[in-house]
């Protein structure tokens, strides 16, 4: 396993450490060896997508839940951390135990989208795991699950098992089923057998495909009686317990909230719209149940913002009033709600008055298309008068900037289509009348990938030249001022393309492409479609057939991996689009055959009239209004340690941190004002990272005195993660002093060479030595002689006292190191630093004055 010295020699080399440490609130740190089934859920990306999906936390909080399972987390590694890992002969492991993911007994692999796949063979590499479920007897198993699993085809081959649908049941009656064959010593084939039998569970090892003249034919079961796997539908949302206390990452995700799930499902029948169809129906959680969610989920977390989630929140049965109720309970907390999934139609002026009562949230409207006539044919639903109205209301309540989605190359799409984009951003621009000229509109446009399971499965998708055709006339028409334009590269969508209506063939090209060197193909800076063509050429396969339209009549790769919804209404809408004929939603217009309720245990479960229940906990008196009419705040200034692992944290993570760690012991900050407001919090100067510390410090203002400032402290560090711990809370000093002298040890990663001890002398016998500072794209020179004060130790560890005046040039212990001592970048970097002291001076020291050796 990477002990902790193995991973000390890796992390300082790495960027965006705390990506690999864990230390997240509300994580479980379960014991390993009472643990009968131990999973490790993986997410195949960086830690920044992962850590926003709401569906791991979901499994994560599950599993541990269950007093003899245990669920720990792994992400993908950036290159970086891929590297070291290589170099060092390490495995990669999961967060809380560290453990190596060849332990685990399960491998949760979420599949959240298609250019994520060459992350999964990365993940297996790393645990030295056969990448084919074929090859492997004693491995952990690899099971997967998520919004890809409805057409896994093109990396079923390195699954034992793939969950179809929702996971909440079905991932603990896998887990009795694997604990049982454990205590029993069933093998894997009849462990297999068994897995297969849980309703949801797809096996693909028990399903061969059939070609014909190089043709899909169709998929033969091997199991009698087993002719396809129906996805897992639950009757109603699951339980929230598991929201109510979130994981609080680190590093910023790229949702950085409390999400909160309001609805599963959606049946406003976008033929484009695979989710539609795999999360139908729809199933609404109760006001009341929303509220306690969003109350514990705050409390435990500290997050400033929650996002009510659904796949479209504005068609939540009683929005206004959760609204309403939600923002008179956090408003005062400058807590802000935000909607990412809301439709036009839905989002009332009253809602949006909701909403900017803390902060204006980003505002989003996704039209899809330009004209009225291609909305008909996707059955969006909504109107250019709709669209307009939605943004002069937007604007007419102090919005600045909205965004617009829409996509290019949707089925019987026109030249005049595409135009009609830009025409809707400029229309939608005048709405806001005179502030026009103040006003933004963001136009992103992607391309349509034709998705398995919706009307729009057997169409074609646009080549790659018709793709950046239709890109270049938008930026030709998109005017000067007040717009931007941003696109999803089609070279992107291409393989999105290829892998979606893929089949089991693509295994081999994935594989290929990977040991070629593709990785995280989904981050633009990393994606090269050309070395996925090269790897196509070597195995023979022809990306551009996987792009075209496909036969009605004909077999598709997913056929035996049923949705619910039934292949015939699908053909039948497809037909409706052509026809311009809309299909209404269920929800207000009754049944319309689709083929998935039978109105027993499958139904739609709205929650009309049932208003939102008031919170237990009342939100307490704003203490800024206090504050404004004339009671001075109370500033007080705390100190703190940063060690350990924590030393990995950024000045920017650690600074959010102590902002949610100072809301969950429920002080109540004063804040700033605007349309953003922020804690009034200021930091000691930012600690590099990998350095540790022993004299951190903050100072906050509040609006009345601690009672107990040494009860705060250690409730604050009962808040703080390891290493991180408070030791004293002051009064903020009345002045700042002209000059600081920082103390400094340090523990080299190997004895110091005779040239570099030679290096040491000669600095401690020079009266100057001027180097060149770049800051911010600045150069500069900076005399750091007079400014090391003491440089002293042995062969293997040093003491620094380094001079610091607020405003002037300074110098970093580490650049000491490189500089006076000739380390490498690489010594500097694994050299163990901590700030052991920081005292203020009464005046500036004299340059000659203080030096020692």
């Amino acid at each position: 396993m990477p002990g902790t010295l193995h991973l000390n020699h890796i992390l300082p080399l790495v960027r965006k450490p705390a990506r690999y440490v864990g230390g997240e609130h509300n994580a479980a740190h379960r014991d390993w060896d009472r643990a009968e089934v131990r999973f490790a859920l993986v997410f195949p990306d960086l830690y920044e997508i992962g850590m926003a999906h709401q569906g791991l936390q979901i499994l994560y909080h599950i599993l541990n839940s269950r007093e003899h399972l245990l669920a720990d987390r792994c992400f993908a590694p950036d290159l970086d951390m891929e590297r070291q890992l290589r170099e060092h002969g390490l495995p990669l492991f999961a967060l809380e135990s560290r453990r190596p993911l060849a332990d685990f007994d399960v491998l949760g692999i979420t599949l959240p989208y298609e250019l994520c796949y060459t992350n999964i063979l990365t993940v297996l590499d790393l645990a030295a795991i056969p990448f084919r479920a074929a090859e492997r007897d004693q491995e952990p198993l690899v099971i997967g699950g998520g919004s890809c699993a409805m057409n896994p085809e093109a990396v079923a081959d390195f699954f034992d098992a793939i969950v179809l649908g929702d996971g909440e049941e079905v991932v603990l009656e896998m887990a009795e089923v694997i604990r049982a064959a454990k205590q029993e010593g069933a093998g894997r084939p009849e462990l297999l057998t068994r897995l297969a039998a849980i309703p949801g569970v797809y096996v693909p090892a028990f399903f061969v495909p059939q070609y014909q003249d190089g043709q899909f034919a169709g998929m033969r079961a091997l199991v009698p009686g087993r002719k396809s796997v129906r996805r897992r539908v639950l009757g109603e949302m699951p339980a929230a317990a598991s929201l109510g206390r979130p994981l609080v990452p680190v590093v910023k995700p790229v949702h950085d909230r409390l999400g909160v799930e309001i609805a599963r499902g959606c049946t406003r029948g976008c033929r484009f719209c695979q989710a539609g169809i795999i999360y139908r129906p729809v199933r609404e959680r109760s006001p009341a149940e929303v509220m306690a969610v969003a109350e514990q989920g705050i409390a435990a977390s500290g997050f400033e913002e929650m996002a009510l989630l659904s796949l479209s929140t504005g068609d939540y049965s009683c929005l206004p009033e959760l609204m309403t109720a939600l923002m008179e309970r956090f408003s005062s907390s400058h807590v802000s709600v935000s909607m990412p999934s809301m439709r036009v139609g839905t989002l009332t002026p009253e809602i949006m008055d909701q909403i900017r009562r803390v902060r204006k949230t980003g505002f989003t409207v996704a039209p899809e298309a330009g004209t009225d006539r291609l909305r008909q044919v996707i059955n969006k639903g909504i109107s250019e008068a709709d669209l307009l109205d939605t943004c002069r209301n937007a604007f007419g309540l102090g919005w600045k900037l909205i965004k617009f989605y829409f996509m290019i190359g949707l089925p019987t799409e026109t030249w005049e289509d595409v135009a009609a984009i830009i025409d809707l951003a400029s229309k939608a621009k005048r709405e806001a009348g005179a502030n026009g000229g103040r006003v933004q509109i963001n136009v992103s446009v992607g391309t349509f990938v034709p998705k398995p399971h919706t009307p729009f499965q057997w169409e074609r998708q646009l080549s790659l030249a018709e793709a950046r055709e239709r890109i270049s006339r938008l930026k030709e028409l998109l005017p000067r001022r007040g717009f931007n334009l941003k696109w999803q590269d089609p070279q992107q969508s291409i393989m999105e393309g290829v892998f979606s209506r893929g089949d089991r063939r693509l295994a081999r090209l994935i594989e290929t492409a990977w040991r070629a060197g593709a990785r995280l193909d989904g981050w633009s800076e990393h994606y090269r479609l050309a070395a996925w063509q090269d790897a196509a050429r070597e195995c023979g396969i022809d990306l551009d057939a996987y792009l075209l339209a496909r036969d009605p009549e004909g077999p598709l790769p997913w056929d035996h991996l049923a949705s619910g919804v039934d292949r015939e209404f699908l053909a039948q809408e497809r037909l409706r689009a052509l026809a311009m004929e809309y299909t209404p939603d269920c929800r207000t217009s009754g049944c319309q055959q689709c083929g998935l309720c039978d109105f027993k245990t499958i139904r739609p479960v709205l929650h009309r009239g049932h208003p939102p229940v008031a919170p237990a906990i009342r939100p307490a008196q704003p203490v800024q209004a206090a504050g404004r009419q004339g009671n001075p705040p109370v500033v007080y200034r705390v100190y703190y340690t940063r060690r350990g692992d924590s030393r990995f944290f950024s000045h920017l993570e650690t600074l959010q941190l102590i902002f949610r760690s100072l809301h969950r012991t429920g002080i109540t900050v004063l804040h700033s004002q605007g349309h953003n407001p922020t804690p009034r919090v200021s930091f000691s100067d930012a600690l590099p990272v990998g350095m540790e510390s022993e004299a951190e410090y903050f100072d906050m203002e509040i609006g009345v005195p601690l009672d107990d400032p040494r009860a705060f402290a250690e409730a604050l560090s009962r808040e703080l993660p390891p290493g991180m711990k408070v030791v004293a809370v002051s009064d903020r000093p009345a002045r700042t002093p002209p000059a600081f002298l920082s103390s400094y040890q340090v523990t080299l990663a190997s004895p110091l060479t005779g040239p570099q001890l030679a290096a040491v002398e000669d600095f401690l016998s020079r009266e100057s030595m001027v180097v060149a500072q770049v800051r911010k794209g600045v150069r500069r020179e900076v005399d750091i002689r007079p400014l090391v004060r003491t440089l002293q130790g042995t062969e293997e560890e040093l003491f620094l006292e380094l001079l610091s005046i607020p405003g002037r040039a300074g110098i970093s212990a580490r650049a000491v190191l490189a500089e006076a001592v000739q380390l490498t970048e690489e010594q500097s970097l694994l050299a163990r630093i901590c700030k052991t002291r920081v005292v203020g001076l009464v005046e500036i020291p004299c340059p000659a004055s203080a030096m020692s050796g």
